[in-house]
């Protein structure tokens, strides 16, 4: 018998909101459960002053990444490194790597080892162990799938829930880059479709395609909160853009913001491409997605120590939830932030 039942397209909710509906009413059982789903890692107490961060990540053919530009080994790379960035944003220290693989029948054996040359590469680079996973046959091409536990200790964990009125919002290196880059790689493919002969233009945009291709995680924004002797009092990763992230910070530390569009950290080439494109920079800084920065809040007394981080930009400051999330302009103008994370397809 045929369910009639009314159906809820994905799209109507948007990806925060299918995370909330289905992990609506679900609450810890046991106690060494110190945080569950809504950060970006859980945190499990394993020791009287020590916390164990847990987080994964799914990378889909054809929804994250496309074979047609993506070397295997960069991609490799990428899957453990974003995994890293979202136990930095909780302040602490990845320890062990774990990644399954679901492979369909076009890949070789030799396609498989330059994946794994790339994670193994970034397990070396961050110091990081890899410890196991799986492989399973796969009907519709390649799916990475990695989980990251991490280390920190339980009086220096940094969730998205502590941010304070009047506290800075601060962000690391430049925005924009990644989205320029994917944008710069989609445009080739368009036009080698179209060509039996074909070089694609990159010359110049190295930073750019770098960015999108092979992320680097901030551990050393980690060292030198660490070294500086601060402790954010909220903390995120940048991987769905910056106007998505700091609204999760909002949203959970029940605050608003407001964030300067002159303040915003963008690289040369990001607005060089930009302009290529057509496109409003400002925007692409926002919402373009997969940078891998740390956003994160400090209170106001530190604002000496805090403007003199290295490769960090304060961009903005918190503020009382009614006076909502806004962008002010670089005319004086101010709109609301607007989330723009994955919709679905």
């Amino acid at each position: 018998m045929k369910d009639l039942s009314p159906r809820t397209e994905i799209a109507t909710l948007g990806e925060f909101g299918l995370i909330d509906r289905l992990t609506h009413g679900i609450t810890p059982r046991h106690d060494t459960t110190i945080l569950g789903i809504g950060d970006d890692a859980a945190a499990i107490r394993h020791s009287a002053d020590r916390l164990t961060l847990v987080t994964t990540d799914l990378l889909l053919e054809g929804v994250h990444f496309d074979l047609t530009y993506t070397p295997l080994k960069h991609l490799g790379y990428k899957t453990a490194v974003v995994n890293f960035s979202d136990i930095y944003a909780m302040n602490g220290r990845p320890t062990q790597l774990l990644v399954a693989l679901g492979l369909s029948k076009r890949f070789a054996v030799e396609d498989i080892e330059a994946i794994y040359d790339g994670i193994r590469h970034a397990c070396d680079v961050y110091g990081v162990d890899l410890v196991g996973g799986d492989t399973s046959a796969s009907l519709t091409g390649l799916t990475l799938s990695a989980t990251c536990i991490g280390d920190v200790p339980s009086d220096r964990i940094v969730r998205r829930d502590g941010a304070h009125d009047t506290d800075l919002i601060c962000v690391s290196g430049d925005l924009g880059a990644a989205y320029m880059g994917l944008q710069l790689l989609e445009r080739e493919k368009r036009v080698f479709r179209g060509e039996s002969d074909f070089a694609p233009d990159f010359a110049g945009r190295e930073y750019l395609l770098e960015r999108q291709l092979r992320p680097e995680a901030r551990r050393d924004i980690i060292d030198s909160l660490t070294e500086a002797d601060l402790l954010p009092t909220a903390m995120i990763d940048i991987s769905d853009g910056l106007a998505s992230e700091l609204l999760h910070i909002a949203t959970r530390s029940h605050v608003g913001c407001r964030i300067y569009e002159d303040r915003l950290p963008i690289d040369y080439q990001t607005a060089v491409m930009a302009e290529e494109f057509n496109m409003n920079l400002a925007t692409a800084a926002l919402n373009g997605g997969d940078d891998h920065e740390l956003l994160f809040t400090l209170p106001l007394s530190v604002y000496d120590r805090a403007e003199r981080l290295p490769g960090v930009r304060i961009i903005g400051h918190i503020t009382r939830p009614e006076q909502g999330c806004i962008l002010v302009g670089r005319d004086g103008g101010e709109v609301p932030l607007q989330a723009q994370g994955w919709q679905g397809r």
